[in-house]
């Protein structure tokens, strides 16, 4: 017969894994008396589980909805399927579902603490595979993930090689605070202690260098102010300084519009009052600015610079001779149309 803290976690188990039990059958699945099965289930209830009980004949016993999450007692092969399942989202971002990508990391750091080391085994085994877009965006390494958030969680000191944008690789020793999903990639942000300031670092480039446990084992650091006192939005203005391209619009349609069709956050609009407003937009290049006005859908005026009005005038060219095709000519060859 289990003890009773093994019993009830057992039929806390039972619970979850059936809408409805009778009595008898809890009873013979736990090796116990109905009358057992009845005393552990007001145990549950006195620690606020929601078990609904039917007086019936021979009692009915289901796990309800409560005010607070019960513990979720996984087996092995469902522990292996949602870590796996995890490992997808995070490593994808959670693209098209807002939140998605920082809560899988923020379960995926949880599960990983507490998996033993054969289920670890099985998923790493596990060949996981993503749609890369047409645009194909860097990929970060679900374990990088797993090693940076645990180490933002446990406000450990940590030690990577970071991978410049030159290709250079240079060997950083930060107080990891943030993880921030922001315009489909992830970013870190950290203190790093060899340059005494902040720093943003993509995690695509990021190899933490961690103990076998896979977490990292530098001392703890007491967590510091971050700039601003948001997170997302220091990361987010570190970004744009970086990027390349800038331009200047105007865009006949008001602010709320542009906001709610526009696919990047690297955006600052001045409302001007007439239905119209000017968008000011940072991008890598003149070809990524074009792409995201045009995807759009609404009409601009190009004010600054004359490389975003000569980057679009290539893009119309390409679109009509492309269009020309319906009326019987003949598109032109790939050396003719870029």
């Amino acid at each position: 017969m289990l003890e009773t803290s093994a019993r009830l976690l057992r039929l806390l188990s039972l619970l979850q894994i059936r809408p409805e039990w009778s009595g008898p059958e809890l009873a013979e699945r736990l090796g116990v008396s109905v009358r057992t099965v009845r005393r552990d289930v007001e145990k549950l209830r006195a620690l606020d589980y929601p078990v609904e009980v039917d007086l019936g004949p021979t009692g009915g016993y289901r796990l309800g909805a409560g005010a607070a999450l019960p513990p979720l007692l996984l087996d092995d092969e469902e522990a292996v399927a949602v870590a796996v399942t995890l490992q997808t989202a995070a490593g994808s971002g959670g693209v098209g579902v807002a939140g998605l990508g920082e809560a899988a990391v923020r379960a995926l750091v949880k599960l990983e603490r507490i998996l033993p080391g054969r289920l670890r085994r099985r998923v790493a085994a596990v060949p996981v595979s993503t749609v890369t877009p047409l645009r194909a965006m860097p990929t970060v390494d679900p374990a990088a993930l797993v090693a940076v958030g645990a180490a933002c969680r446990d406000r450990r000191v940590l030690e990577l090689d970071y991978t410049a944008h030159d290709g250079a690789v240079t060997r950083r020793r930060v107080e990891p605070h943030h993880l921030v999903s922001w315009g489909r990639r992830w970013y870190l942000l950290a203190h790093d202690l060899g340059r005494d300031d902040w720093r943003t670092l993509r995690l695509d480039r990021v190899r933490p260098r961690v103990g076998p446990d896979g977490l990292a084992t530098g001392p703890r650091f007491e967590p510091r102010a971050v700039p601003g006192g948001d997170p997302a939005a220091y990361v987010a203005s570190k970004v744009a300084d970086v990027r390349a391209f800038r331009c200047r619009v105007r865009v006949l349609a008001p602010p709320d519009v542009v906001r709610e069709r526009l696919w990047t956050d690297q955006v600052r609009l001045d409302d001007l009052g007439d239905g119209t407003c000017r968008l000011h937009l940072a991008a890598d290049h003149a070809d990524g600015a074009v792409l995201m006005l045009v995807g759009m859908g609404l009409e601009v005026v190009v004010e600054a610079p004359d490389e975003l009005a000569a980057a679009l005038r290539t893009l119309a060219g390409r679109c009509l001779r492309a269009a020309g095709d319906t009326a019987g000519t003949r598109v032109g060859a790939p050396a003719e149309l870029g």
